[in-house]
């Protein structure tokens, strides 16, 4: 009985292209350069499987015709606002994601960029690099102090919660967070964490506000200039979830107008794009998208999709299914 066909779009790491390529009869992207919409659509109707990632945009548009061969996306990432899950359910195709095993690295990466841009460390970094760093003095680079200030978050999931535990165990911070959903005061507690009734209600006493909410539609710049103006003065903003939940746009003119104080991102609208005005920024730190870039976290992402395609093709219901 022949392999099921499929395409990864993307290099993965080395251990887990192995272990599909034994598995399938695997098509890699040894060159790890990005497949244009028409090099998707082709793929759509050529494999039994496609395997993207949060860099391929797979709209409605490009599940379109009768001849579409795939049966599953096996999507590298917890969140699938690039997949038109609507276009993908309506095709009968079933989309699955790797949640959990990148919990702990990516509020990791948002306490690097809460602790970066507070203290000014990404202006450090470049002064020293340039050799513009005259020495020590009192008034250098002085930044925020981060024990003992209010943080606020927005969304409470597992990554809300992880990043809440570093906040109030490992800086003594204050935790307040907004979630869509009532979460248990026991539970929430655990976290040092209190649930507030609106977002309005974290952002008028947070100094740092990070987001940890899903993408899409639903929550597209949920951080609006409405919502800038409506942060306490002098506070930051810290986005570890996805680029559409903020108005860059927005975003950009607080900063400079001083509405708020920095920035601290990994994640940005129109990715790999980031605006001019917000790379010129001395108070905003910038990543390209490193949140779940561990040798082991990406390792366990490639192995979930592993075990959801192969519980698919084995008859069986994917573990972590979300269409």
């Amino acid at each position: 009985m022949s392999k099921p066909r499929i395409l990864v779009t993307r290099r993965w790491p080395a251990s887990v292209e192995v272990v599909l390529s034994e598995r399938f009869d695997a098509t890699l992207n040894k060159d790890d350069v990005a497949l244009d919409s028409g090099q998707l659509r082709e793929a759509l109707h050529a494999h039994d499987a496609v395997l993207p990632t949060v860099s391929d945009k797979l709209p409605a548009a490009l599940f379109e015709g009768q001849t579409i061969r795939t049966k599953i996306l096996g999507n590298f990432g917890v969140g699938f606002n690039h997949i038109d899950i609507a276009a993908a359910r309506q095709k009968g195709i079933v989309v699955t994601n790797t949640p959990g095993v990148l919990t702990d690295c990516t509020a990791d990466i948002a306490m690097l960029l809460l602790l970066s841009v507070a203290r000014r460390g990404g202006e450090g970094e470049r002064e020293v690099r340039a050799g513009a760093w005259t020495g020590w003095r009192p008034t250098h680079l002085v930044g925020t102090k981060v024990t003992g200030k209010t943080v606020g978050i927005i969304g409470f999931g597992r990554i809300g919660r992880a990043f809440a535990q570093r906040c109030h165990f490992g800086f003594g911070m204050d935790v307040v967070f907004y979630n869509r959903s009532a979460i248990d005061p026991m539970e929430a507690s655990r976290y040092g964490a209190m649930q507030l009734q609106t977002v309005e209600d974290v952002l008028d006493i947070s100094d740092f506000v990070s987001l940890h909410c899903p993408g899409g539609a639903e929550n597209r710049h949920l951080m609006n200039a409405a919502r800038f103006a409506a942060m306490k003065p002098g506070a930051f903003l810290i986005n570890t979830a996805r680029g559409d939940v903020v108005d860059e746009a927005a975003l950009i003119a607080a900063l400079e107008q001083g509405t708020i104080r920095g920035a601290g991102l990994d994640v940005y609208e129109a990715e790999p794009h980031v605006p001019e005005r917000l790379r010129a920024m001395d108070n905003v730190v910038l990543l390209p998208h490193l949140g779940s870039a561990t040798e082991e976290t990406r390792t366990a992402m490639g192995m979930k999709v592993v075990d959801n395609i192969t519980a698919f093709f084995a008859g069986q219901e994917p573990p972590d299914r979300v269409v």
